[in-house]
Parts: C-alpha cells; structure tokens; sequence
C-alpha cells in the first residue's frame, strides 16, 4: 500500500512539506503502514520502501542498526544502498556513521568533490552511481538505533523539504523500529518459554520425574553442552537430544 493512498477511490497523497495541508495525513498513514507489519525485518523492509515513496527527491533508502556495538544494513529498498553501505563500513567513515556519531543529520550534494570523508568518497563516487546522500539518526527516548539513508543518482539533489519530511520520517521510523524490537523480544521470551514448557512434560512423562527435576536435568545438559537452556529443550521437543539422566553435578546454565 502507498502510504499516500487514502481511503479506496481516493487520489493518492502527493508529498508533503511542513506547510502542505496533507502532512499529517501523509505520516498518519505512514505510521499506520509500518505498525501493521509484523516482525522487525518486515518493518525494516517497509521502511525503506516507504522512504522512498514518501521523501520528494529519494532515489533509494537504507537503514543501519546499531546491534551489540556493531552497524549493519538491515533493510534496504533495493541493492544499492548496500553497496554503499558496505563502503562505508569498510572505510569506517561516511554520512551514515557521522549521523549516529554526531546526533546529527548530514549530507552529501557532490560524491564526487566530498572532502569531509575523503576514503568513502571517493569509492562510492568511483564504484556506485550515487552523487547525492542525506541521513538521518534514528533515535529514541533512550538511545540511538541507528540511520536513515538517503540516496541519489543526481548531483545536489536534495532541498529542503527533503530535510524537514526526512526528518518526520525518521522519527516515526525509529518509533516502528523500537516497538517491533520490543514486540520481538516478548515474542521470543514466550516461545523460549514454552519449548522449555513442554521439554520439561516430556521428560516428566519420560522418565517419571517432577517439574523441579526435569527443570534441573535440563539446567545440567546447558551447562555440560555450554548451549542455551532453549536450544537444549528445542533439541528436546524435535527429539534430537534425549539428554541421558547421569549429569554432572547441578550447575548454573547458560544464560537464554
């Protein structure tokens, strides 16, 4: 769906600035686009299709996240953006990095003349087609989580309504961003939770234990396999890991 579509037999929304009247119906239906996908790498995707949808003069989009201390592409509207992306890892310099760096939004009008990242610069002018570049840090009330960015295939080729609706845009990114991140989490600690769950009746009914001692034999078989509680039960569950009942002695398990 264009998020610039509005109701069914309505003309589509045409990109808005700060002073068009359809701003806020431009970015209520971006919001309710991207809370409609289901999973992080969905909203990832989303968002880089839709940035480019939305913001006049985007050519392609990609975002980077922060995870662990490391930055990685994780959604892109299409192969370009990680090939720049890549150079700019490689360099490690670059308008995307400086962005959640410097808390800051920054731009490239010419690759070509570029002196503020000279390394990146210069192999992105020389190996990709993009001239122009804009990026965003996305942030939210906590910390940042990663970039919003921009391309182009033509010189100066983002103004000013670039700036202010890539700079709504990025902010409801980072909220989509931060709830899937979360909903992800509760999801993965209730499935974790379960699989444990019915590893435990299995070896209750198997071997005719209670709770507290399947819990313990599988405690022991995380330790011993130095593995993730869930991935000993999941092993369990699919019956590739019956777990022998002779463990070492009770020991605390790995962390999961």
């Amino acid at each position: 769906m264009d998020p610039r579509s509005t109701e069914p037999g309505q003309p589509p929304l045409t990109p808005a600035t700060p002073d068009d009247d359809d701003l806020a119906a431009l970015f209520a239906a971006v919001s309710r686009t991207l809370m409609a996908e289901d999973g992080l790498d969905d909203v990832l995707a989303r968002v880089a299709e839709l940035a480019v949808d939305t913001i006049p003069n985007c050519e392609h989009c990609g975002v980077m996240l922060i995870e662990g201390g490391d930055v990685r592409t994780a959604g892109v509207s299409d192969q370009l953006p990680c090939e720049v992306d890549a150079i700019q890892i490689e360099t490690g310099e670059g308008p995307c990095l400086e962005a959640m760096e410097e808390h800051a939004v920054f731009e490239i009008a010419d690759m070509r003349t570029e002196i503020r990242w000279p390394d990146f610069a210069a192999r992105a002018s020389a190996e990709t087609p993009v001239r122009s570049m804009l990026s965003f840090r996305l942030f939210d009330d906590r910390r940042t989580v990663g970039a919003l960015n921009l391309y182009a295939k033509e010189l100066k080729a983002f103004d000013q309504s670039d700036h202010q609706v890539g700079g709504v845009f990025a902010a409801y990114a980072a909220l989509a961003l931060t709830n899937a991140r979360e909903v992800e989490g509760l999801r993965h600690g209730l499935e974790s939770r379960t699989v444990i769950a019915t590893a435990k009746g299995m070896l209750m009914a198997r071997e005719g234990i209670s709770d507290d001692e399947a819990f313990a034999i599988l405690r022991r078989a995380s330790q011993r396999m130095n593995v993730k509680l869930r991935d000993v039960a999941q092993r369990i569950v699919e019956g590739n890991n019956p777990v022998p009942e002779s463990d070492p002695a009770d020991q605390p398990a790995v962390d999961g």
